[in-house]
């Protein structure tokens, strides 16, 4: 072969490879362009809209404002119903029922120039009108599944009275019981809360928000919002990054991998800076780290409030910050309406900044159909036919009847035998209290609708049944009033059994409704110490939002439900399972402390250089109380018993990618049929960091027999196990692995593999 023949193969074949890459390249590009379309469908509709838009208008796609309330409904005050005219307003929250809807969005699309309609957002955290237990209650059925089936409800509900969109679910982990918003939250657990916050994300959202059944929802608060300082709404959170990525991200994640469309801004700062102007947080984390492509509102007026954080000097710098960390829609403030324009007119932001916002606003109406059909969910046939209807009701029931934990039952006090019991005295402040039982932000959930203790003990007993009612006292914190305490005595004396509702009203958990004690308010442990000093036998009926101090009731009363705020349908669930209809089977999402001060309390601590010990003074203890929790984490009880032998591992080695079988066997010893929540815990026992003494890994609900046993078998991945080391690399170090499984964090067996 000359060199003229070699060195024209060697051109041919460096063609015939150039074209090659070029082709391949040119595929690439398709490919990805292909794939970024399905990441931003309706490109080209958003792309012909957004250029017809003034800069006014762009800007009013970011303005969320709140409709009012009268005795008759919601309403919009004038001046912001010409700001919709204006094209000044992107959204309405707090506006809900086709009427008001309707006529706001007719606004929208009929009176302005463009014609964009409006998006509709409300709180439905438990659900719309339909009202499921609070959400710390419904976590406590750990039965994700049935949580979603209960969003799904509160989606078709809300979507049929013209809401689009939720601001839930919540997705803070919450350790600390004075912090009055853990009623909204799934406890204190990283993996409860992602678990349920994917349910409810999947259960509003479903497969397509087109489905008119659904409704969009958002992922809150981001992030970190409930290690408040002190336990006080709003305050100062100070906590390590570790401590952000192994804890309070997790259910982020989850959330928007399950298709969360929204985020939500938390009041708190994090690391010295507010989180509504946080770049780290939105632009470094959410936007790069999580690929998030959503859009994110703020929360109630948070943007101006960077002023008194102390890190805005007025509110063209607090709308600067936020716009620099990729914030999208500004509820409540009109900042964005009052300053942008001057910003851009500055250079201090760019047009393009606020073209990236509007464009992901405006992608979640396409994908809502609103653009195709204004009124789509504002049909008055639909909400009639929808609201409240019987199978919601049944599955409300049924979700309230899982939520309850039974506490305690010394000598079998329950489940009430219809034949045996024959006179009820019924008492407390919750006894025969409607109001009360909607909990915390019950969206259009109407009072009148609820059934009381009272009445689901009277729809649950035999017509001769004599049932003597007395409230005893007043549920306030500062009302000691006593003087019905002697009736509720008289009563109980002649009862065969005393029901005695007591805990918290709706207005003291919740959002701004932190507490500096978790006792009972004003005299409801007297009246239960009255009533009890009676000998007739006492059911305490415990309804709050948070884990409360009960440790009198713990030593003297005979048996306790926790019932939380069920909604609905509470009275009947909890007479349900007061007669023994439903075998309870709810557990503890959070611990409940023997005293306020011990707070935040929570199962997976450190273990410290002293750990506790209460035969040593120089551990990790309090010298003036006992140091265990007065109910542990994942504790509850049923009216059978259970008990577990035998716990097996796969291996005793397994690799950094590997799988281990847990395996426990677990018998009902009781006389009842019942279900139970077998739980499994890990501890990594050396590290480079310090680790939990336990963490929650799996869990499974089983439903047994009496004298019947069942193997239940956990695969445990190594992958579950990681965690951020020394060098915040993610992943698992070698060494030993406890395992723990058990009725609850405490009560459990225990065995050990290694991690090569």
């Amino acid at each position: 072969m000359n060199r003229f023949t070699y060195l024209y193969l060697l051109l041919a074949v460096f063609f015939i490879h150039a074209c090659s890459t070029t082709n391949t390249t040119e595929q690439d590009d398709q490919d990805r362009e292909v794939a970024e379309q399905d990441q931003r469908p309706y490109q080209e509709e958003i792309d012909s809209l957004m250029a017809e838009m003034t800069l006014e208008e762009k800007i009013g796609q970011l303005n969320l404002l709140s409709s009012g309330f009268t005795e008759t409904g919601p309403t919009l005050q004038d001046d912001y119903q010409d700001m919709i005219a204006d094209g000044n307003m992107g959204g309405i929250f707090n506006g809900f029922t086709v009427e008001h809807t309707r006529d706001l969005q007719r606004i929208a699309v009929e009176e302005t120039r463009l014609g964009i309609p409006l998006i509709f957002g409300f709180d439905v955290i438990h659900g719309y009108q339909t009202i499921f237990p609070v959400p710390i209650g419904e976590t406590a059925t750990w039965e994700p599944d049935l949580i979603k089936e209960a969003s799904q409800v509160a989606a078709e509900e809300a979507a049929a009275a013209g809401v689009h969109w939720t601001f839930a679910p919540m997705l803070d982990v919450s350790p600390d019981p004075r912090w009055g918003r853990i009623v909204e939250s799934a406890g204190e657990d990283p993996l409860l809360n992602e678990i349920f916050g994917e349910a409810r994300v999947k259960g509003f959202e479903g497969d397509d928000l087109k489905d008119l059944n659904t409704i969009l929802s958002t992922a809150k608060h981001y992030i970190a919002y409930s290690e408040a300082e002190g336990g006080r709404d709003y305050n100062t959170v100070d906590i390590s990054e570790r401590m952000l990525r192994e804890i309070h991200l997790p259910p982020f994640r989850a959330a928007l991998d399950a298709g969360a469309g929204t985020v939500m801004t938390a009041f708190n700062e994090y690391d010295g800076v507010p989180a509504t102007g946080n770049q780290f947080l939105f632009n470094d984390i959410l936007r790069g780290e999580l690929g998030f492509e959503g859009f994110v509102v703020t929360d109630y007026t948070a943007i101006p409030e960077m002023i008194e954080h102390g890190v805005a000097a007025d509110e063209a710098d607090a709308a600067e910050l936020a716009m620099n960390a990729n914030v999208d829609m500004d509820m409540q403030s009109i900042n964005y309406v009052e300053e942008l324009p001057g910003l851009i007119e500055e250079g201090k932001i760019s047009e393009d900044q606020v073209d990236q916002a509007v464009e992901r606003i405006l992608r979640k109406k396409f994908k809502l159909g609103l653009f195709e059909d204004p009124y789509r969910y504002s049909d008055y046939d639909r909400e009639e036919e929808t609201i409240m209807r019987d199978d919601f009701l049944e599955l409300a029931l049924d979700i309230s009847k899982r939520s309850i934990v039974l506490m305690k039952n010394e000598d079998q006090t329950l489940p009430l035998s219809r034949e045996e019991v024959n006179d009820i005295a019924v008492i407390g402040p919750l006894a025969d209290n409607q109001y009360d039982l909607l909990g915390s932000w019950s969206a259009a959930g109407e009072y009148e609708d609820n059934i009381t203790l009272l009445e689901g003990i009277r729809n649950n007993v035999e017509d001769n049944t004599n049932i003597t009612y007395a409230e005893g006292t007043e549920l306030e914190f500062e009302d000691y009033t006593t003087d019905g305490i002697e009736e509720a005595v008289e009563i109980a004396e002649d009862a065969d059994v005393a029901v005695v509702a007591v805990g918290e009203g709706r207005h003291m958990s919740g959002e701004a409704a932190s507490r500096v004690s978790l006792d009972l308010p004003g005299a409801q442990e007297e009246l239960l110490e009255a009533v009890h000093e009676t000998g007739t036998p006492v059911v305490m009926v415990l309804m709050s939002g948070r884990p409360m101090t009960i440790n009198w009731a713990e030593e003297n009363v005979p048996a306790i439900m926790n019932t939380w705020f069920l909604g609905t349908k509470a009275g009947e669930a909890i007479a349900q399972v007061m007669f023994g209809d439903y075998n309870p089977a709810g557990k503890l999402p959070v611990t409940y402390p023997r005293h306020t001060g011990m707070s935040p309390y929570y199962y997976n601590h450190k273990n410290t250089g002293r750990p506790m010990d209460p035969d040593e003074r120089y551990t990790s203890k309090y010298i003036d109380e006992e140091n265990s929790p007065l109910y542990p984490f994942g504790f509850g009880l049923s009216y059978t018993t259970f008990g577990y032998d035998n716990i097996q591992l796969g291996s005793d080695e397994i690799s950094k990618d590997g799988t281990v079988e847990v395996s426990v066997e677990v018998t009902n010893t009781g006389d009842y049929t019942g279900e139970e929540v077998v739980q499994l815990y890990t501890r990594k026992m050396v590290a480079s960091v310090t680790r939990p003494v336990k963490e929650l890994r799996d869990f499974e609900k089983i439903e047994l027999d009496p004298g019947e046993t069942r193997t239940v078998t956990f695969d445990l991945d190594a992958e579950q196990l990681y965690y951020y080391d020394k060098d915040m690399e993610y992943g698992i170090e070698p060494g030993e692995v406890r395992v723990f499984v058990g009725t609850n964090s405490e009560e459990v067996l225990e065995d050990s593999f290694t991690v090569r």
